[in-house]
């Protein structure tokens, strides 16, 4: 039976503010690194993630499973409580279950209108949806899972908020020239004081721009986008960020664990870049599906699609129509993001008429590669290869102790050098990482996680990940934790 729609659009994108206001009590960050309570390290809940301005999916909401409604039901065990069977009563529990599965059914269903682009028949899923929780009383078995589809359910009609003003008008490959006085500015900066830097990121971008050309091209994106490692780390592989992005294209942790790059005590694939720039496609064709245009695609990758929602939706204009005056309402880091990145474009197109010149970019990093099984220093590697250590790191830039891991890793090595390396495999000593040193420190009134990795010079996510903590927000006074000393070494 068709529920009557109970909530209108507008209602409920004022409960979307109110559930992402609460959200910041519990992109850029997902309490997402030293953030959230998955057990992943550097991985955040969606409600973090968004209150605190992180790109996140549609799709993220606890993993959770829902209880089976079957397995809540009284079942006679024999024949006597056959008989009594009658008067046993049903769960109340079961027909609130069954409520919040149709409610996710919808939701669901609202997903696929939209990729229908039926709008009207989304939102008004989405209203049925809604309705449906409302009906739930609350109950702690059910809290979570009613939470988990609030979340769900608002960060949809934001996005289709935002969709319904911009699909129809945006390009899928190509992002338009614009020179205008925010442009012109980031212009004269890479004229000036950013002179030296832009001239050293151009002749670095040569040794990983062929390949980001080619995987954007057959992901059918602009290729334009493969000069945007130039404002984001200078082409730099180990580029790091005030709010801890790392690599190329600048992931943080846990929008890096989203877009499928491993992060451990061996390995983080943040800053290897052809696992990198797969990621940040990936990531792209999620932000246009959402926006439609790349110029507020490019706004949301820098700081959170749910910062560049709220703005769209608190500024009560169609940005497309008027762009600029819509991105001077975003932060001034983000306002300056895509004029820059015009600004490279311009420069990059017709360097002269800016007062360039240009030299050749650096040559292509070329290799080949060897399975080794093993723990072995990247500095006996590279003697027995006869090359010079900092090469062969070059090459593996997301080995985090210039070792190979303990499990088996495809390790990248100069042409010509893999047999060299197979050829020596027996002989080549197996390394065992330092073990980790600890002290012990009980929590006090008052103290807080941050507070106590300040006080021994380490971080929270190394103090959680010793204790395997989710959370830091869960301490309790008495609590004794293990906290890892700053030299030694965690799987964080």
């Amino acid at each position: 039976m068709k529920i009557q729609r109970p909530l209108s659009l507008i209602p409920i994108i004022l409960f979307c503010s109110a559930v992402l206001a609460v959200a910041g009590c519990v992109h850029k960050s997902m309490p997402v690194p030293e953030n959230e309570a998955n057990a992943h390290p550097g991985f955040q809940t969606p409600l973090q993630a968004l209150a605190s301005g992180e790109p996140v999916s549609a799709g993220s909401v606890s993993n959770q499973e829902a209880p089976d409604p079957a397995a809540s039901e009284i079942a006679p065990q024999n024949q006597n409580d056959k008989n009594n069977s009658a008067v046993v009563k049903k769960d109340p529990v079961d027909d609130d279950q069954a409520m919040l599965d149709d409610a996710l059914a919808l939701t669901d269903s609202a997903q696929e209108y939209w990729e229908d682009n039926d709008m009207d028949e989304a939102i008004e899923s989405l209203d049925q949806a809604y309705a449906l929780i409302l009906k739930v009383p609350n109950d702690p078995k059910l809290s979570q899972q009613k939470d988990d589809l609030r979340f769900m359910i608002s960060k949809k009609i934001m996005e289709l908020y935002a969709s319904r003003q911009t699909t129809v008008k945006g390009s899928y490959n190509a992002i338009p020239m614009v020179i205008n006085d925010h442009v012109q500015r980031e212009i004269q900066s890479f004229q000036t004081q950013e002179r030296d830097f832009f001239l050293e990121a151009y002749k670095r971008s040569g040794r990983y721009r062929g390949e980001m050309v080619k995987a954007l091209k057959e992901a059918g994106l602009p290729e334009e986008l493969s000069w945007l490692p130039l404002i984001e780390s200078g082409f730099k592989v180990r580029a790091l960020s005030r709010s801890r992005a790392f690599g190329l294209w600048q992931f943080i942790p846990s929008t890096g664990y989203k877009y499928g790059l491993k992060r451990n005590a061996w390995i983080d694939e943040r800053l290897d870049p052809e696992k990198s720039t797969a990621a940040a496609i990936a990531y792209f064709k999620e932000l246009h599906g959402m926006f439609g245009d790349w110029a507020t695609v490019l706004a949301a990758y820098n700081c959170g699609e749910g910062s560049v929602a709220r703005a769209i939706r608190e500024g009560k204009v169609n940005y497309l129509d008027n762009f600029w005056d819509f991105y001077e309402r975003l932060p001034r880091e983000t306002a300056r993001y895509f004029p820059r990145f015009l600004a490279v474009l311009a420069i990059i197109n017709d360097p002269a008429k800016y007062g360039f010149t240009l030299d050749e970019p650096d040559k292509p990093l070329s290799c080949e590669t060897v399975t080794i099984e093993r723990p072995v220093k990247l500095d006996v590697i590279a003697d027995k290869l006869g090359i010079d250590e900092d090469d062969l790191a070059a090459l593996n830039p997301e080995l985090r102790r210039n070792a190979t891991p303990s499990s088996a890793y495809v390790l990248k090595v100069p042409p010509g050098k893999g047999a060299v390396v197979l050829a020596s495999l027996d002989t080549l000593p197996k390394w065992s990482p330092p073990k980790i040193e600890f002290v012990v420190h009980r929590v006090r009134r008052g103290e807080t996680l941050s507070l106590i990795a300040l006080r021994y010079r380490t971080s929270t996510r190394r103090i959680l990940d010793a204790n395997n903590l989710r959370s830091g927000r869960l301490l309790r006074i008495g609590q004794r934790l293990k906290i890892p000393m700053r030299n030694s070494l965690t799987a964080s």
